[in-house]
């Protein structure tokens, strides 16, 4: 019989921990509906579950009564979008990571500094469009060495400096930034992926020593969890990313052996409870 090793650290973390106490003392305060800028953290569990309790999300603030509650998420927002937000006298409760907010302030830095300013990361993402905002749109993304090799020269006496997706693993920006050192002399900037994520990466990939199998809880939306699966494969073992234990396919469990459990950062620990559970079973 399989046995299972959990990863450590895994699940929540500070910043999710963050913004779900920011909802909680919400829906103390006030009667629902409370409504929510984008999803408060990428979890179809935790995101069903406040929806259920009065939760609305909306991913344009013309969906927000004049007046009512709106909470920005974990992944930071736009000037615009507050701005708007005043404008239409919400009562805002900012969740914004810590460590968001804190690119958020860089991005401002570079921009009086005139800097080229490169984002890596997924140009879709709700934390790079926020970020993409604070540097008034002049920022450039890039997601891969193609982007990067379509990248301007910079002006005479300017320089370029560049930020990180938090939720991104060192195996994807290595390359990246290589190639933008090599492309830009001097370029300033040192990798802004979060702690916690590099130490569930880190996590994963001692759990790759040791299993056959690593089972990754978490959504498909959610950066940080598709990660983790990318790890686990990166060191040579099959990862399966699943929201929950209904998910798992049986046949794809190994008849012996060792499977390692971990959790993306926006996935709560009675999900991993669930899967251990229905492991056992």
């Amino acid at each position: 019989m399989p046995k299972i090793i959990l990863a450590s650290p895994r699940g929540f973390c500070a910043g999710v921990t963050r913004a779900l106490q920011s909802v909680e003392q919400v829906l103390a305060e006030y009667p629902p509906p409370v409504y929510i800028y984008h999803d408060i953290v990428h979890n179809t569990f935790v995101i069903d579950g406040l929806k259920k309790r009065g939760v609305i999300f909306v991913d344009s603030l013309d969906a927000v009564p004049d007046g009512q509650v709106i909470i920005f998420s974990a992944h930071g927002v736009s000037p615009t979008v507050e701005s708007d937000a005043r404008a239409k006298n919400l009562k805002i409760i900012d969740a914004t990571c810590p460590l968001v907010k804190k690119i958020h302030d860089k991005v401002k830095n570079y921009l009086k500094q005139e800097k080229l300013i490169i984002l890596i990361g997924h140009k879709n993402h709700p934390e790079i469009v926020g970020t993409l905002g604070q540097s008034k749109g002049r920022a450039l993304v890039v997601e891969s060495l193609d982007d990067v090799k379509k990248l301007p020269d910079l002006m005479p006496g300017q320089s370029a400096a560049y930020l990180t997706q938090t939720t991104l693993s060192h195996n994807d920006i290595s390359p990246i930034i290589e190639s933008l050192n090599e492309k830009y002399p001097e370029l300033e900037g040192n990798g802004d992926i979060c702690y916690a994520t590099t130490h569930r990466q880190e996590a994963v990939m001692e759990l790759a020593k040791k299993c056959k199998l690593i089972i990754v809880i978490g959504s498909k939306k959610s950066s940080n969890s598709n990660r983790l699966c990318e790890t686990a494969e990166h060191c040579g073992v099959k990862a399966i990313l699943i929201d929950s234990p209904e998910d798992i396919d049986i046949k794809e469990l190994p008849k012996r052996g060792t499977i390692g459990l971990t959790a993306g950062a926006s996935a709560p620990e009675c999900l991993i409870q669930d899967t251990i559970e229905f492991l056992k079973n």
